[in-house]
């Protein structure tokens, strides 16, 4: 059965897309913790991140390097925290998420909710930054 993440790659499902690739995809995260919170996700569905064959993985890592670039210019935050946990769906990604500390990494902190114009603002303010 297809993951939630290869239904949003095929189009199944709409996401808040940031940047695609022709192997992977960047899109906002619609539990996040924090404004900007995106999620890298190679269109190969495989359950673990070092699953992937070894050119995949650098190229999911290579759109996670510029995104992550583009929400530094663009989302407030001191720096970008990165997390790799795969527990919640089974299908290899990438967190990117502003962090002003250790704790805004924290997975049991309430989620943030925002309204359609300030998701699609969030996705304009990070693609201005690509």
């Amino acid at each position: 059965m297809a993951s939630i993440f290869t239904k949003i790659i095929s189009g199944e499902i709409p996401c808040h897309k940031v940047a695609e690739t022709e192997d992977a995809i960047a899109f906002l995260d619609i539990r996040p913790l924090k404004r900007g919170h995106t999620l890298i996700v190679p269109k190969q569905e495989v359950d673990k991140l070092f699953d992937l064959p070894h050119d995949t993985y650098t190229k999911v890592m290579d759109l996670a390097y510029k995104v992550g670039q583009a929400m530094e210019k663009s989302i407030p935050c001191k720096r970008i925290g990165v997390a790799v946990l795969g527990l919640e769906v089974p299908h290899a990604h990438v967190h990117l998420i502003p962090i002003d500390s250790e704790r805004d990494l924290n997975f049991a902190n309430d989620r943030m909710s925002f309204t359609d114009e300030e998701w699609e603002q969030t996705v304009k303010d990070i693609q201005a930054g690509l």
